[in-house]
């Protein structure tokens, strides 16, 4: 880092935690991170609403703040879906965290990094006390191969070998529009499959999926849910746009539905939106991610049998959560 980025910051140069380092940290503290703040009393009603900024036609900006008594962070994250075309990525973004007391820079993260991690540790934290249902292991149907269906895969198995009442997966089929059989991750414990989809072989893997996660682009939902059984714990991540759902009313109104904030679903999430909409979901019925890590009176019932989904835009308090406690491993490591 040049002297003048340190004469900016009127102390040291600021340091830099790259995605490998964020990557190393692990879904397990992650999660670990944010249920600790979660019992803690932090609110995610707090956090201001994220400010999407149009740069063009198709590429945007989003501006992502949040604060607390133990820090204050902002994400900037840029989308380019022209990007694509020139082999570059379609998701670029800097996470800025700045000291609670001083409110000076004290570290700059890989955005994009702190996104792929901290996505993960969110889903299987709201949808932990659900995954306990499951005595063997389980099937699993992730919808996208990129860095947040692998993700999602390698947070399940992680935090399933932390946690033994947890069942790692031991089936997962990749469900994709284009054929990436060979170029699917591997794991020595977990055997792993590609299908297209609306293919007989990614139909087949509904109807015995356990586990369905959705890490797509899509706008519109990805399968028919009355191929899924009544047990089915379900994850949708992929969008934050009212006018896109990956999953159909039909599943959200059969569902007990997890949101990270209540105001926050019916604003971004389409599948709630949605649904609402549709007249087949009371808000008033939605459990929250707080709820679920607290432990509310009747959190067992509500999420030990039944199809479960989790609707999650992604919010700026998680990678304040999850940036915070990258930083203070980085000191003490």
């Amino acid at each position: 880092m040049s002297t003048e980025s340190a004469a900016w910051s009127g102390a040291a140069p600021v340091p830099f935690i790259a995605a490998a380092d964020i990557g190393r940290f692990g879904y397990v503290r992650a999660a670990a991170a944010l249920e600790d703040a979660l019992r803690g009393g932090l609110d995610p009603a707090a956090d201001p609403p994220r400010i999407t900024t149009r740069i063009d036609d198709e590429a945007s900006m989003l501006y992502m703040p949040s604060f607390s008594p133990r820090g204050v962070g902002v994400k900037l994250v840029t989308h380019n879906p022209r990007n694509a075309a020139a082999g570059h990525r379609l998701i670029n973004g800097i996470y800025v965290f700045f000291d609670s007391a001083t409110l000076a820079p004290a570290a700059l993260l890989d955005g994009t990094a702190l996104t792929a991690l901290r996505t993960p540790a969110v889903s299987v934290t709201a949808v932990r006390p659900a995954l306990r249902r499951f005595a063997r292991r389980t099937n699993v149907v992730i919808f996208g191969a990129g860095p947040q269906g692998v993700g999602h895969l390698a947070a399940l198995c992680d935090i399933a070998e932390q946690d033994r009442d947890l069942a790692a997966p031991a089936r997962v089929t990749f469900v994709t529009r284009r054929d990436r059989r060979g170029n699917l991750p591997h794991r020595a414990d977990v055997r792993i499959e590609g299908a297209l989809s609306g293919s007989v072989q990614a139909t087949e893997a509904l109807r015995a999926a356990d586990i369905v996660v959705c890490a797509s682009d899509a706008s519109t939902p990805l399968f028919d849910s009355s191929l899924l059984g009544e047990r089915t714990v379900t994850v949708a991540i992929g969008s934050h746009h009212p006018e896109a759902s990956e999953l159909d009313t039909a599943l959200c109104a059969r569902a007990q539905v997890i949101v990270e904030d209540v105001a926050t679903a019916l604003r971004e999430s389409g599948e709630v939106v949605q649904a609402a909409r549709a007249g087949v979901l009371d808000p008033g019925d939605l459990v929250t991610i707080a709820d679920v890590v607290r432990g509310s009176a009747d959190i067992g019932s509500r999420l030990g049998s039944g199809t479960v989904v989790f609707s999650g835009c992604g919010m700026a308090w998680q990678d304040l959560v999850v940036a915070r406690a990258i930083v203070e491993g980085s000191r003490t490591g």
